[in-house]
C-alpha cells in the first residue's frame, strides 16, 4: 500500500511538469498563435488556477473517501499552483514589460484586474512559504487561519482571469462555478461541525458535572468520619 501511494505521488509530481513541457514545445515551434505573449500569460495562469482548484478539492475528496494521506497531495498541488503563478508573474514582468518598473507601475494602476491578480499571488506566496511541517508546527493555530485564505486567493484569481480575458468567457465561468461549489462544500462542513459541537456540549457538561459530583463524595465521607 505504501508503495502504491508513493508511486501515485511520483506520477503527480511528473504530471505537474507536463504542462510546462507542453508549453515549452509550443514556444519552440511557434505554436502560441498570433499573440504569443498573451497566450503565454493565459496558459500559465490557467494552470496555476487549475492546481489551485485541485488543492481546494482535496478536502472534499478526503471527507468523502476518509483517505487521510490526501493531505500530502494538498501541499503538492498547492506548490504547483504557486510554481505556475510565479511563472505567470515572471512572464508579465520580464517578457511583457522587460522589467521596466515605471511602465509596470502605470499598468498596475490603470488595470484594476491586475490588483486581484496581485492579491491572489501574495496569498499563494505566503501559503507556499508556510507550507512546510516546520512552519505548521511553529505557527500553531495561526497556520490554519492563514491557510484558509486560499479561498480568497481562488476568488481573486477567478476575478482576475474573468476581467482580463478577451473573447470566450466559458473557461473562467467554469472555474468560478468550481470555486463556488468547493466553497459551499467547505461552508456546509463547517456548519455541520458547528451543529455537532453544539449538540455535544450539553453532554460534555453533564459528564463534567457528574465527575465533579463523584469527586466530592470521598470528601463528604471523610468529613463525616
Amino acid at each position: 500500500m505504501i508503495f502504491k501511494i508513493d508511486n501515485l505521488r511520483t506520477k503527480c509530481i511528473v504530471g505537474g511538469l507536463i504542462p510546462l513541457l507542453w508549453l515549452s514545445i509550443d514556444i519552440a515551434f511557434d505554436n502560441l498563435g498570433a499573440n504569443p505573449i498573451y497566450a503565454l500569460h493565459v496558459r500559465l495562469g490557467d494552470w496555476s488556477l487549475r492546481f489551485l482548484c485541485l488543492t481546494l478539492a482535496i478536502t472534499p475528496i478526503q471527507t468523502m473517501t476518509n483517505w487521510r494521506g490526501m493531505a500530502d497531495y494538498r501541499q503538492l498541488f498547492g506548490m504547483y499552483a504557486f510554481f505556475y503563478a510565479t511563472l505567470h508573474v515572471l512572464a508579465y514582468l520580464v517578457i511583457d514589460h522587460a522589467l521596466v518598473w515605471h511602465m509596470i507601475g502605470i499598468d498596475i494602476i490603470e488595470s484594476p484586474y491586475i490588483w486581484f491578480g496581485v492579491l491572489a499571488y501574495i496569498i499563494v506566496f505566503l501559503l507556499a512559504l508556510t507550507s512546510s511541517k516546520w512552519a505548521k508546527k511553529r505557527m500553531g493555530k495561526s497556520w490554519k487561519k492563514l491557510h484558509r485564505f486560499i479561498y480568497l486567493a481562488a476568488i481573486a484569481a477567478v476575478i482576475h482571469y474573468f476581467w482580463q480575458l478577451k473573447g470566450n468567457l466559458a473557461e473562467p465561468l467554469f472555474y468560478a462555478i468550481m470555486v463556488f461549489l468547493l466553497l459551499v462544500f467547505r461552508i456546509l462542513v463547517w456548519v455541520k461541525n458547528r451543529q455537532l459541537n453544539k449538540a455535544m456540549a450539553p453532554t460534555a457538561r453533564r459528564v463534567l458535572t457528574l465527575a465533579e459530583e463523584q469527586s466530592e463524595i470521598p470528601e463528604t465521607i471523610h468529613k463525616q468520619h
